[in-house]
């Protein structure tokens, strides 16, 4: 999966001084990227155990309340603020030495509806919920980079911010932190995902657009029903729904370029009452993911014109609905380039990629990107096959060694950042 793709190299004298931002008119301390490997490390087992225990006590979204008092007794041993944002999200703010710009750091908390098949001792065999996309990593990496950056606040000007975020998986989450206010005001944010598509010691950062937004449609066609045995009497929906599928599926092929990447699924079909019944209703359940919001919005528009075109063509009607999960995701250059530099310094980083193919999945750390710059990167946990199972799946699991090159990253980032890295 990696192979023949465009990398970067280490490039030392690349990384920026801390020395360049310094407000507060204090000596900032040298960045040192070898002692700050060497407390990440130091907390593997922490984050191991940590990681374990969420795994095995998962939440689906919105149900994370458990989750949520973890992460707080975590951060209050540390000494740092948490307030909550909805019912089962954190908030927690660090402030460095004196005034400076704020940074945000992000780690989704939620589980899946899905049976837990990984085999380990620390599987969740109590309930029908899974921690099948690595979510247990993200949360336990970033509280070790927490730790390591409690004790490093009289090191940095400016203010970094945690965003222990619920319901990534439904698409909520991030717009419960938008309308709580929880986004205003910042300069940088930074988020990354266990990736089982990449080998542990790879991490991704690429620029532009890397997660397809994420939209739900609903699509109802009301008939009128009757006996098999006198169609005139009656207006289909079954065969009015199968139309409407099949006429929808001419939008990509008809209505867009080559060159457009999108795709237009219908996973759902339901109707019908009996063998011998004409329906009178029928029930469409599909997605539409794309890496072009313009795009986006043509092909929404046209399935609800479609259906509700075809439906008429049958004598029937269709109501179509929307729910919006998660926008284009799409990598701020600089920062994507920053984050790049940032992940050639680690160790244990052996090589980062920044061309990395796009995803038609979706993560609503598109709605942080809305109120400021920033990059989502990949760090890969896979590279041997009990670790590349493919997210959500029952079987999923990552290689714990990635737990340590994500917590560095996030740290990393984030001091070399406010320590100048902002300016350029």
């Amino acid at each position: 999966m990696t192979s023949g793709r465009a990398g970067t190299h280490r490039d030392d004298a690349s990384t920026p001084d801390p020395r360049e931002h310094n407000p507060s008119g204090a000596a900032p301390a040298p960045f040192d990227e070898q002692a700050l490997h060497a407390e990440i490390s130091a907390l593997a087992p922490q984050m191991v155990a940590d990681r374990r225990h969420l795994h095995a006590h998962p939440e689906v979204s919105l149900h994370e309340f458990n989750t949520a008092a973890f992460i707080k007794a975590r951060l209050d041993e540390l000494g740092i603020a948490a307030e909550p944002v909805g019912e089962t999200g954190l908030l927690a703010t660090l402030p460095g030495r004196g005034p400076g710009p704020t940074i945000m750091l992000r780690a989704d908390i939620d589980a899946l509806p899905l049976r837990d098949g990984c085999g380990a001792e620390w599987a969740n065999n109590a309930s029908e919920v899974n921690h099948a996309c690595g979510h247990d990593g993200h949360i336990a990496a970033l509280l070790a980079a927490a730790r390591v950056l409690a004790g490093h606040s009289a090191d940095f000007d400016g203010t970094i911010k945690f965003a222990f975020q619920q319901a990534e998986e439904i698409g909520a989450g991030g717009r419960i932190f938008q309308e709580a206010g929880a986004l205003e005001g910042l300069d940088q944010v930074f988020g990354l995902h266990l990736f089982s598509g990449l080998p542990t010691g790879v991490v991704s950062a690429t620029p532009g657009a890397q997660w397809a937004s994420v939209d739900q449609f609903t699509i109802d066609v009301t008939g009128v029903g009757g006996h098999v045995s006198t169609p005139q009497l009656s207006h289909d929906a079954l065969v009015a729904g199968a139309s409407i599928v099949t006429e929808i599926q001419q939008i990509v092929a008809r209505e867009l370029s080559p060159f457009d990447e999108v795709v237009v699924g219908i996973g759902r079909f339901n109707s019908g009452e009996n063998y011998n019944i004409i329906a009178s209703s029928a029930r469409l359940e599909g997605t539409v993911r794309a890496f072009d919001e313009q795009v986006r919005e043509h092909v929404l528009a046209s399935i609800e014109r479609i259906a509700v075109s075809v439906a008429a063509a049958h004598q029937t009607t269709a109501e179509v609905r929307r729910q919006v999960f998660a926008d284009v995701l799409s990598n701020d250059p600089g920062a994507t380039h920053f984050a790049a530099r940032v992940a050639q310094q680690i160790p244990g980083v052996e090589r980062v990629e920044t061309n990395t193919p796009k995803a038609a999945m979706g993560d609503d750390f598109a709605v942080f990107l809305h109120h400021a710059p920033g990059v989502y990167a990949r760090v890969g946990s896979g590279g041997a096959p009990q670790f590349e199972q493919p997210h959500h799946s029952y079987a999923f699991a990552i290689n714990e060694a990635s737990l340590p090159i994500a917590a560095e990253l996030h740290a990393s980032y984030a001091l070399r950042w406010l320590a100048g890295g902002h300016q350029g």
